[in-house]
C-alpha cells in the first residue's frame, strides 16, 4: 500500500481501480462509436445508393466543400470516414452524459436527438442538408430510422459495457456441492 501511495507521489497519477475502469470505460466507449460508425454507416451509404434518401452520404463535409464534389466515389467515402468520425464523438457524448441509463429508450432518444440536431436545427443552418420541407418524405424516414438504430446501437452498447461488466466477472467463492458423475 505504502508502494502504490509513493508511486502516486511521484508520478502524479492515480493507477488505482477506479482510474482502471474509467480508462476501460473509455476504450470500450471508442470501440462502440467506431463500429457504430461503419455498421450504420454503410447502411447508410446503401440507402443512398438505393436512392432511399437523396441526402448526400457526404453530408457532414458539405458546409465544407462544393456540392458538386460531394458526388464523387471519393467524397463519398469521405463522407463515410466523417460518419466514423461523428460516431465516435457521439459515443464519448453518450458515455459523459447518458452513460449510467439502461435500456434501449435512452439510446433511441439519443439517436432521435442527433437526427433532430443534423435534419431539422442545425444542418439546414450551415448548410449540410436541405430543409425538411424540401427533402421529401422517404428521405425523411430513411434517415430518421438509420439514426434511430445508430443511437440504439450505441446506447445500448454502452449500457451493456458499463452496467453487465461485473457479470462476467469470476466469482471469488469455490464452487459448492462435487461434480455430477458422467453417464
Amino acid at each position: 500500500m505504502a508502494e502504490n501511495h509513493s508511486a502516486r507521489r511521484r508520478t502524479g497519477r492515480d493507477d488505482g481501480p477506479e482510474s482502471t475502469i474509467t480508462a476501460k470505460a473509455l476504450r470500450n466507449t471508442l470501440v462502440v462509436g467506431f463500429y457504430a460508425g461503419v455498421i450504420w454507416g454503410l447502411a447508410r451509404w446503401l440507402a443512398t445508393g438505393l436512392n432511399f434518401t437523396e441526402v448526400t452520404q457526404a453530408y457532414l463535409l458539405d458546409p465544407f466543400l462544393p456540392n458538386r464534389a460531394l458526388g464523387s466515389g471519393w467524397w463519398q467515402f469521405a463522407g463515410w470516414l466523417a460518419f466514423i468520425a461523428m460516431s465516435i464523438v457521439a459515443a464519448i457524448v453518450y458515455w459523459l452524459v447518458l452513460g449510467t441509463l439502461r435500456g434501449p429508450w435512452p439510446g433511441l432518444a439519443f439517436g432521435a436527438a442527433w437526427w433532430g440536431i443534423f435534419y431539422a436545427l442545425l444542418g439546414p443552418m450551415i448548410g449540410a442538408v436541405q430543409p425538411l420541407r424540401t427533402v421529401g418524405w422517404l428521405s425523411i424516414v430513411t434517415d430518421l430510422c438509420l439514426y434511430l438504430v445508430w443511437g440504439l446501437f450505441i446506447g445500448y452498447s454502452i449500457a451493456f459495457e458499463l452496467h453487465d461488466e461485473s457479470e462476467r466477472e469470476p466469482a471469488n467463492q469455490a464452487p459448492q456441492g462435487s461434480p455430477q458423475p458422467s453417464a
